[in-house]
């Protein structure tokens, strides 16, 4: 059975580069939409007097409604028209037409329900991507990581995709946003009908285009509709469809992090707050008084020597310890025994009992 594949691709301002890319489209497509978005150089009419394939069909919008939009004309008239595999691909001569049968091929064999390009799979062709693009797109991905849910995706904007029919049919597409958040809004809504979606490894390629895209203009717009997702994602995942005892931890571990966060957050610490009594280090002050908290560290290992320059003093049992570090010479005084470095601490303790029961006075410190 052949495989219709249909190739949608938006219009706007690419009247210089649209025809080159219809011509490259090869033999394993069936069906084209030049989908013209109210383009002010008239794509639409440039097309339809120019190219003479009679795969294309020209869709119209009078008003702009951005590349979602227009992507989503295009996929309703492939499904009208039968399509198997829609192939979504841009108009500005930035994806090679040619590439569409390695998109195509994994949805065929049953592999993913949705390809997506990525430029960055090849190290040596991403040094060919604008540093302001490479920062941006690397930004974009992590974040579209967290709202998406596909962890193992990157260059998430990238507008070089083919979905299965079946599957877009089941897709919201009145919900979908319309304009630059198109990519990755379309990306939540496979992960909430639980789409198989791949990566497709292609070369970076840039003209002389200028991006309509303006940072500072959708900068919280696309923060707060990435916060949307990420939370809808988590409802309908983890609560409305798969309730789970994680569920529940996930509750109660986001309950303890803001409690923790609103009544234990960190605190400064300052001198005197620690104060050496016995085992216990009582912490009452603003700054840590690290002699103190040597000194405790000193009783809990009795024995161990001290890992730097200096020494440490303790109190036991009226004998004074001094543990010195001198390279790898260290010499340990308990009363009037003496022990170096590598003799048992027992042999020490043993001889100052010896000497307290012949009435030898230990040491001073």
């Amino acid at each position: 059975m052949t495989t219709v594949v249909a190739v949608v691709i938006p219009c706007f301002c690419v009247k210089d580069h649209i025809l080159d890319v219809l011509t490259r489209l090869g033999p394993e497509v069936t069906q084209v939409y030049v989908v013209d978005d109210a383009c002010p150089q008239n794509s639409g009419d440039f097309v339809s007097e120019r190219c003479q394939d009679p795969r294309v069909k020209v869709l119209r919008h009078t008003v702009n409604r951005g590349v979602g939009g227009a992507v989503m004309t295009g996929y309703a008239e492939a499904l009208r028209n039968a399509a198997d595999v829609v192939v979504k691909v841009d108009g500005d001569g930035q994806m090679d037409p040619c590439l569409v049968p390695l998109f195509v091929a994994p949805i065929v064999k049953g592999q993913a329900d949705y390809t997506k390009g990525n430029r960055f799979y090849d190290l040596a062709q991403v040094d060919r991507m604008p540093t302001m693009r490479l920062v941006g797109n690397a930004l974009l991905s992590l974040v579209a990581k967290l709202s998406t849910g596909y962890w193992n995706l990157f260059d998430v904007t990238n507008g070089f995709t083919a979905i299965h029919a079946k599957v877009l049919r089941h897709l919201p597409m009145e919900k979908i946003s319309e304009r630059y958040f198109f990519e990755t809004d379309l990306l939540f809504r496979l992960n909430t009908v639980r789409a198989v979606v791949v990566d497709i490894p292609m070369d970076a390629r840039y003209g002389t285009e200028i991006s309509n895209l303006k940072i500072h203009k959708i900068l919280l717009e696309f923060a707060g509709k990435h916060l949307r997702n990420f939370s809808k994602r988590i409802f309908y995942n983890y609560f409305l469809r798969d309730m789970t005892v994680a569920s529940l931890e996930l509750v109660a571990g986001s309950v303890m992090l803001l409690f923790g966060l609103l009544f234990g957050g960190p605190r400064r610490i300052g001198r005197g707050d620690i104060v050496d009594r016995g085992d216990a280090l009582f912490v009452r002050s603003r700054r840590i008084d690290i002699g103190a908290v040597l000194r405790v560290i000193g009783r809990a290992l009795p024995d161990q020597r001290l890992l730097g320059a200096g020494m440490v003093r303790r109190e036991e049992d009226g004998r004074a310890l001094g543990v010195r570090h001198r390279g790898v010479d260290h010499v340990a005084h308990a009363g009037r025994g003496h022990r170096r470095d590598g003799e048992p601490a027992l042999a020490v303790r043993q001889g100052a009992q010896v000497r307290r029961e012949h009435g030898a006075a230990p040491a001073a410190a």
